[in-house]
């Protein structure tokens, strides 16, 4: 199993939190991105919003585009996992930046590959906005371009979304970005089955989790392409004692009258199709994070990320509060004797 996380470029995962010690700003990711390493964490997925859906959207949060580059010169061995949503980004130039940005960090860029929910961020940045099952269409045709773009010599295409005529593209990349996606639809999970090289999961419990992976293998049997990798999100709460991490747990979920955090929890609701939506409890930690039950002493978590990986887990994407010193008790505690 590998561990990776979040890269908090919205200053945390907390909605209930108005300040988490975790400044948006680049010495901070920087040295977390660059201490990762050192602590045993093999990824970072770097989130891809223009307005800030943990802590409002008129709060600060980066850009996953520009940032990439800088974290890719920064570190050595980290893989990059950068969110991208077909509705803002062309195919031809977006090809060409994964291109480079392979030069930067030869082999660490991986796709996390995102049909948009959030239609009021759409309308903010002149982005078209498409019904559910279209996004998903919009998806296979813009993941099919880069990917011929970033394999084969001349690409024309004529499509109902996009048009290239004899584009080249140079240099190749060492290799094709892995593309991991999401997604709970009957849709989602056809398209996950033809196109996709891991599948991503919300936080669940290891039989929920067991149950999907079982689906989305014999999808991916029947779709004749080979083994997905399969990852689950999960906030972590490592404690000493099980009292101090319930004691934890409970100001994580005690939710206060805070309009601007929970601002896109209607919308997020309504733009998706999940199997099991998170209660607005459940919303006040990211992806539904807490259902993973990563909270208690290290033994507990070890015990149950062995769960998962029985359940056919390769990727476990965490998140932590705050983020630094939490990543360090993670691979003091859990890392460490996981590796032992």
């Amino acid at each position: 199993m590998r561990f990776g996380y979040w890269l908090p470029i919205f200053g945390g995962w907390l909605r209930n939190v108005p300040a988490e010690g975790m400044p948006v700003s680049w010495p901070y990711v920087r040295d977390l991105a660059r201490d990762s390493e050192r602590l045993g964490f093999d990824l970072t997925l770097i989130a891809e919003l223009n307005l800030n859906d943990i802590k409002g959207p008129r709060a600060p949060s980066l850009d996953c585009w520009t940032l990439a580059p800088a974290i890719a010169a920064a570190t050595s061995t980290l893989e990059l996992m950068l969110a991208v949503r077909p509705n803002y980004h062309a195919p031809a130039p977006t090809a060409k930046a994964l291109s480079t940005l392979d030069v930067i960090a030869p082999g660490r860029i991986s796709l996390n590959v995102v049909s948009s929910w959030w239609q009021d961020e759409a309308a903010q940045y002149g982005a078209p906005f498409d019904v559910h099952d279209a996004r998903y269409a919009r998806t296979e045709e813009w993941l099919g371009v880069v990917r011929r773009l970033l394999r084969e010599d001349t690409v024309t295409h004529s499509g109902p979304l996009y048009q290239l005529a004899g584009t080249v593209l140079e240099p190749k990349p060492s290799r094709l970005p892995p593309v991991y996606m999401g997604g709970e639809s009957p849709k989602a999970k056809d398209v996950i089955a033809a196109l996709a090289d891991a599948y991503v999961m919300h936080g669940d419990s290891p039989e929920v989790i067991a149950a999907k992976v079982a689906d989305l293998t014999a999808r991916r049997l029947a779709a004749g392409r080979p083994p997905l990798q399969f990852g689950v999100s999960g906030y972590v709460i490592c404690r000493d004692t099980e009292a101090a991490a319930r004691a934890e747990l409970a100001r994580v979920l005690d939710v206060r009258s805070s309009p601007e955090a929970y601002a896109s929890y209607r919308d997020f609701i309504e733009g998706s199709q999940l199997e099991s939506p998170p209660s607005l409890e459940e919303y006040s930690v990211s992806n539904r994070g807490l259902r993973s039950g990563l909270v208690g002493t290290p033994e507990l978590i070890i015990d149950r990320l062995r769960a998962y990986e029985r359940a056919g887990v390769d990727l476990m994407l965490l998140q932590f509060s705050p983020q630094r010193a939490e990543m360090a008790r993670f691979s003091r505690d859990v890392i460490r004797r996981w590796s032992a």
